[in-house]
């Protein structure tokens, strides 16, 4: 009975470090980000929409500018916000539509939505947690830079 569990201990190992080959590096940026800016409809906190503008701008300060890339300004609209649900009123919502608007033409070339969700018992930093929860995804669907601590 030991050596079984041997043999199936090496199996488990194996199959776990297959996982790993199978992981592709980050794609390339599709659209050189030059700005953003964040707009919602009434009812949305304006900490929230200020926080978020500033963290996307940072990240696209911090990205180097690639020229052969089709430049764009992002969009970046704050549909819905619902803060203190569930049962223990700490989960925070919200729903983004972002458009990549052309630089050069002046039309939308891409558009992007998206849904976050952060969990805080202390209504304080829901704004912040919920801005960088935006802002990550953001960065991480237009290979934005995430800019260093403290800009």
């Amino acid at each position: 009975m030991p050596r079984t569990w041997r043999i199936l201990t090496g199996c488990l190992a194996l199959t776990a470090c297959s996982q790993f080959s199978s992981l592709k590096p980050p794609p390339d940026p599709v659209y050189d980000v030059r700005s953003a800016v964040v707009v919602s409809g009434p009812g949305i906190a304006p900490a929230l929409l200020t926080a978020t503008n500033d963290r996307i701008n940072a990240a696209i300060a911090a990205t180097t500018h690639n020229t052969t890339l089709p430049s764009v300004v992002l969009t970046v609209h704050v549909v819905q916000v619902e803060k203190a649900q569930g049962f223990q009123h700490d989960r925070n919502t919200a729903k983004i539509n972002i458009d990549a608007t052309s630089v050069d033409t002046g039309s939308v070339i891409a558009v992007a939505s998206l849904e976050t969700t952060t969990f805080s018992p202390d209504t304080s930093i829901v704004d912040d947690l919920m801005a960088e929860d935006i802002a990550a995804r953001i960065r991480s669907t237009f290979a934005l830079k995430t800019p260093p601590l403290g800009s």
